[in-house]
């Protein structure tokens, strides 16, 4: 089932072809094919040593970004939240069902659909939590606040196979971290908070991959306890709201932790690449797994791996990961607002664009504050040059959920950029 679902992926069998019989294309645009460094190549399924390799860096920095202004940065922020203010569904949610087109993504309803609502309103109440301080946005918050609080309990997956769910309970609760930050001397509201945090660590548990981690598919056996393969950025996904959960003073499950952060190395290549699922990791140069292909999840997953604990993710490996998002981030760009999954280059998917740039923003939170400035000034520009005419920010067609968790992504980036 593995194999069936890398081909399905795959669009080139003459790469599945040299990946399977362990020969790779040189070269990050390809190029001469040579057979692969074995050393190299292999995944690893055990923490990295700290020193990296020669040949492993960028042979040259991005370009110095322009330093935006507040002014900029601010009007941005504004424009955007107007939007998520102006786009609230009436009952407090963000996100419908509706705006199909010729070619949807696997949603069986109604339970997909709960999943995707959920995880994009905890997303905008992100946002507004960081940024919204006008009187509009503010009770525009209250409403999503309550929505969130009433329907959480009953978020399950849609089907055996759709496990999206898994995106709501994760981003859910770092929704209600940053909700319990928002009127600490609320006892009664706050007890309740970290009683519904507690019970999305739990679904998170019940969901669980059977190797540990996370997925948002289950085609293999489709059992209780989901059978499909761990997903690298699921489970970083995951394992970066548990840290957020643990600061809120609710500890997850220490087993479920460690068999997530398993997960994440065994898919972790020398390079600090990650395959896109644990049922990829034997075809590591296959192309969704290449650096190109892991722009939008190399951020992820480091970040996850050093808020657990891995002292192999050092500042190098963030700023030498920060250095290649920013610059080879065409890579990332010209997937996004394709409508079809994994249709560009290195099989790279819309969605990977504002996601990527949000945890790219959290490791640049990592660094000492005098090393994150040139940074800030890169993924600030990035997002002001592409803010639509509405005030959104948007990377792949998805029902009406695109516009809105966009839109939360970016705020909660640009956020971090004002000067």
């Amino acid at each position: 089932m593995a194999r069936m679902r890398l081909i399905r992926l795959c669009s080139s069998s003459a790469v599945l072809t040299l990946a399977c019989a362990g020969w790779s294309l040189a070269g990050e645009e390809g190029g001469a094919v040579a057979p692969l460094d074995t050393a190299a190549s292999r995944v690893v399924a055990s923490p990295m040593p700290a020193a990296l390799r020669s040949d492993w860096k960028l042979s040259k920095q991005p370009k110095p970004a322009e330093h935006p202004t507040a002014e900029q940065v601010q009007a941005a922020i504004q424009r955007g939240v107007e939007f998520l203010v102006r786009c609230q569904n009436p009952k407090g949610s963000w996100g419908s069902a509706h705006q199909t087109k010729g070619l949807n993504i696997f949603a069986p309803v109604p339970g997909a659909h709960h999943a995707f609502r959920t995880g994009t309103t905890a997303l905008c109440i992100m946002a507004l939590s960081q940024v919204g301080q006008t009187p509009e946005a503010l009770a525009a918050l209250d409403r999503g606040e309550a929505w969130l609080l009433d329907t959480l309990p009953s978020l399950r997956r849609a089907t055996p196979d759709a496990i999206y769910n898994n995106w709501g309970h994760a981003y859910s609760i770092q929704a209600l971290a940053c909700m319990l930050q928002r009127k600490p001397d609320d006892a009664q509201r706050a007890a309740r908070i970290r009683s519904l945090i507690r019970q999305q660590i739990e679904m998170l548990c019940r969901y669980e991959c059977v190797d540990g981690g996370w997925a948002y598919y289950d085609f293999v056996a489709q059992t209780q306890r989901p059978s499909g393969s761990s997903i690298s950025f699921v489970s970083a996904t995951a394992l970066v709201a548990l840290h957020q959960a643990k600061l809120a003073g609710v500890d997850p499950p220490e087993r479920i932790v460690r068999r997530a952060v398993d997960s994440i190395l065994r898919q972790r290549k020398p390079d600090f690449s990650y395959c896109y699922g644990e049922y990829l990791k034997y075809v590591p140069m296959f192309e969704v797994n290449r650096p190109a292909g892991s722009l939008g999840r190399s951020q992820a997953c480091n970040l996850a791996l050093r808020l657990w604990g891995d002292t192999a993710v050092t500042e190098e490996v963030l700023t030498t990961w920060l250095d290649r998002l920013f610059a080879r981030n065409m890579w990332l760009d010209i997937g996004r607002k394709r409508p079809i999954p994994h249709e560009s280059w290195f099989k790279v998917a819309g969605y990977f664009f504002y996601y990527g740039h949000y945890y790219a923003a959290l490791c640049i939170d990592q660094l000492p504050a005098d090393q994150r400035g040139p940074y800030h000034d890169h993924l600030a520009q990035v997002l002001l040059h592409l803010q639509e005419k509405d005030g959104s920010w948007w990377d792949f067609p998805l029902y009406d959920y695109h516009q809105q968790y966009g839109t939360a992504f970016a705020l909660l980036s640009l956020a971090r950029c004002a000067p």
